[in-house]
């Protein structure tokens, strides 16, 4: 980062206060007067209506969040020996899931591991990294050479969201930002295993937060007939057959992860049960089966995310209300619906309350067994609410 005179965000009078109660975003409405001429993804000085230092963050002028806080001590500049060491720190706390040589699990988590706008996630003894802020950017060889020195992976790939990159005013990923060829591998899941095709797929390849929640959701599985709504490469379905499941469904809109579910299946040796796979809309095709007079005993609905930020959130929560309202018309009397929401830009009373209005207009009373989250290597900020992004509800369907 550069030396010398550094730019600065001077806030509005009264704007000052979510960050001095530990809030780690500014946003552009908070924003008075930018002093200097910070570069995007440049380190300033954030300071009162008054000029009094607040918190050192990265520069985002493109984005809604104009500048995501690093440091709140004055003297303490952040560069790449501070970014450098805050990768060491967030890898230390993962050290125990590191030692499963056939694991995958996230080791870098945004604003969550105080990085913001970097994740990275290990599948076995590959490293995928998404980059979203100027910020992230500016640190990519600081990253890549921490990781390579740390882990010594045999490639690192980039899995960048490009929308996420669009609305922080960056452009496609840049050239030579691969390190090593794309793999496809096979990791372990909570003893299951899985083909993962790192450059292809959802997020970084598999949903790496759902760890935890897919032994707890089959749990309920035994000897039920279950439906599998959003399915993507089957991993829920994986472990509802191994628990016991009577009879599968697997519901998705895409034909390579429906293969990829099958696949797994076998994998396992649980393609034994009744098995049926369909291909289609879910939504839609959730009509298709109350249509059909479908009825089944544990529907798991685990869409992709609908609002990613609260300004979505009212559109999102129709859509959201609407799915559970047929899953709801799809189960058995004292049927079970786990259902999950990777929204954050809907928050866990507003997620329960969405399923309480589906519940209502479904003419269904329903009991929450279960709440269900995100794993520990997903952690919560406190100071950041809208890291707690993937809520989850185990519930009986009277």
């Amino acid at each position: 980062m550069p030396a010398g005179s550094e730019g600065a965000l001077r806030l509005l009078p009264g704007r000052e206060k979510p960050l001095r109660e530990g809030h780690p975003w500014v946003f552009s409405g908070a924003v008075g007067a930018v002093l200097g001429n910070p570069a995007p993804g440049d380190v300033v000085r954030i300071e009162d209506s008054h000029g009094v230092f607040l918190a050192r963050g990265q520069y985002s002028p493109a984005a809604r969040i104009r500048a995501r806080v690093l440091e709140r001590d004055e003297e303490t500049r952040p560069d790449e020996a501070w970014w450098s060491d805050r990768i060491r720190e967030a890898l230390g706390r993962r050290r125990e899931l590191l030692a499963e040589p056939e694991g995958a699990c996230r080791l870098v988590f945004s604003e969550s591991d105080l990085l913001p706008g970097l994740v990275v996630d290990r599948y076995r003894d590959h490293l995928v990294l998404q980059v979203h802020t100027p910020g992230a950017e500016r640190m990519r060889e600081t990253t890549i050479a921490r990781l390579r020195e740390l882990l010594a992976p045999a490639a690192i790939l980039d899995r960048s969201d490009p929308d996420h990159r669009r609305l922080e005013g960056l452009g496609p990923v840049p050239d030579g930002a691969e390190d090593g060829e794309a793999a496809s591998l096979t990791i372990r899941d909570a003893g299951l295993l899985f083909r993962v095709h790192l450059a292809a797929g959802q997020k970084t390849g598999f949903y790496v937060d759902q760890r935890l929640n897919r032994p707890a959701v089959a749990a309920w599985a035994a000897g039920r007939r279950i439906l599998d709504a959003f399915c993507y490469t089957g991993a829920f379905s994986a472990h509802a057959a191994r628990a016991g499941a009577a009879s599968l469904t697997l519901l998705d809109s895409s034909r390579d992860a429906l293969e990829a579910a099958r696949e797994n299946l076998a994998l396992n040796g649980l393609d034994a049960a009744p098995l049926e796979i369909r291909r289609g809309d879910a939504f839609a095709d959730l009509r298709r089966l109350r249509d059909e007079a479908r009825s089944f005993d544990l529907v798991i609905l685990d869409p992709p995310r609908l609002a990613p930020t609260r300004a979505q959130a009212p559109k999102a929560a129709r859509a959201y209300k609407d799915v559970n309202l047929l899953a709801m018309k799809l189960l058995a009397p004292e049927g079970i619906l786990a259902t999950f929401s990777c929204s954050g830009g809907i928050d866990p009373p507003f997620f329960r309350e969405i399923v309480r209005w589906a519940s209502k207009d479904a003419g269904r009373e329903v009991q929450v067994l279960q709440v269900l989250g995100q794993p520990p290597d997903h952690p919560v900020r406190l100071s950041l609410p809208e890291s707690e992004y993937l809520k989850g509800l185990v519930c009986r369907v009277l």
